[in-house]
């Protein structure tokens, strides 16, 4: 009895110490998750912007023509693939690989960035395009515009017809969806109707509409790229303020059985040792 009181006096200590570990993960993440979310809500009102800029000139009267809207050959899809660096985030890891597993084809090129899903996806045979992992940490945004050229080279070289991200969309602290946005050939269905309806009057395009509209549209994929990094990096926040969050209130859960089952032993040998006093008592 008293071996089995000392080994659930061992396990307290060690779900206490647990979630001592994992309460302070929690508080970490939440402080990080709303630094990130800060920053992905500034940045996300910029790319919204642009986004609607363009989509107000393709919705113009003027005539123009474009590289990024004309029609190609080539039938691959070049996806940059955001996961993280780090588990201890719930299913976010595995929810976005495995909408990648469902979505993305073996045989285009990806670029994935976050080195959990790196090795995975490797030795699944999917078409990886760097030569190791790439920290989605240590990921800045001069880095990413140089991989979203890279990508953009090919487009025009009709070397691939899509160019597309998959990320894991914020869309609230309890809620985080892996989805798939494709950034060019550009399509503004998904822009407001109130921003598709405008048309622009009395602009001066210099030198001209189609270079005007080239360039924002090369400027508004690098940010809606930089955008949905963001995004995922606050998901991830989210994913593992939330994991860590569950794992506290299971060890407190976890806790408190331990502690009644630790009062039981306790009172069973107490009740024990009194029942061996009465009845050496009444043998004397």
């Amino acid at each position: 009895m008293a071996g089995n009181r000392q080994a659930i006096q061992s396990r307290i200590r060690s779900v206490k110490s647990t979630k001592k570990i994992t309460k302070a993960m929690q508080m970490i993440a939440n402080a990080k998750l709303a630094k990130s979310r800060k920053k992905m809500e500034s940045n996300r009102f910029y790319a919204g912007e642009l986004q609607k800029l363009v989509t107000e000139i393709l919705h113009s009267e003027e005539p123009f023509e474009s590289r990024f809207l004309r029609e190609h050959t080539s039938g691959r899809a070049y996806t940059i693939f955001f996961c993280s660096d780090l588990s201890l985030c719930g299913g976010y890891n595995a929810n976005v690989v495995k909408f990648a597993q469902q979505n993305l084809s073996k045989e285009d090129p990806i670029l994935i960035i976050g080195t959990h899903a790196y090795n995975q996806l490797v030795r699944e045979g999917f078409n990886v395009v760097n030569d190791g992992p790439i920290s989605v940490d240590a990921l800045d945004e001069p880095a990413l515009t140089k991989a979203i050229s890279t990508a953009v080279d090919l487009y025009l070289d009709d070397e691939v017809g899509k160019v597309q991200i998959c990320y894991t969309r914020f869309v609230n602290t309890m809620t985080f969806e892996p989805t798939l946005d494709v950034l060019i050939p550009y399509d503004d269905a998904h822009i407001a109707d109130d921003a598709a309806g405008k048309r622009l009057t009395e602009i001066i395009f210099d030198p001209s509409i189609d270079e005007v509209l080239d360039n924002l549209i090369v400027q508004m994929i690098q940010n809606v790229a930089y955008a949905h990094a963001l995004e995922t990096k606050t998901a991830e926040q989210g994913a593992r303020r939330l994991a860590m969050e569950t794992a506290t209130d299971n060890a407190e859960e976890l806790e408190e059985k331990l502690v009644l089952q630790f009062n039981q032993a306790r009172q069973a040998a107490i009740t024990q040792e009194l029942t061996e006093i009465v009845g050496t008592a009444n043998a004397l």
